[in-house]
């Protein structure tokens, strides 16, 4: 192996996990969902407003990010505010507006 190649040790018993956490994240609706959460925990209502994603759609999708734990919710009265509950998907969402958000800011 040449020296000036990266190395990486790959763990192939987590590919299964990355690739569902990949699909879950293939979704432009849940991208948009997922991205209005990055500055902090939303009631249903202002991410409806701010990702643009309608009912009963926003419920559908909100129901898959917390089946697969990327969010979580607190309730409090009648509204249910979400969150991010994994920090990965959190560093993934900063990285992908850094690549491609911050970008086209950047260009315009």
């Amino acid at each position: 192996m040449k020296t000036n190649e990266l190395q990486m040790k790959i763990d192939l018993s987590k590919v299964d996990l990355v690739t569902d956490c990949l699909k879950v994240l293939s979704n432009p609706d849940r991208l948009k969902i997922l991205c209005v959460l990055v500055d902090g925990e939303l009631n249903v209502q202002q991410i409806e407003k701010t990702a643009q994603v309608y009912q009963p759609t926003l419920s559908q999708q909100l129901t898959i990010l917390r089946k697969s734990k990327m969010v979580s919710t607190r309730r409090e009265g009648k509204q249910i505010f979400y969150q991010f509950s994994d920090m990965r998907i959190l560093q993934i969402m900063q990285t992908l507006y850094g690549l491609y958000c911050m970008n086209d800011m950047e260009s315009d």
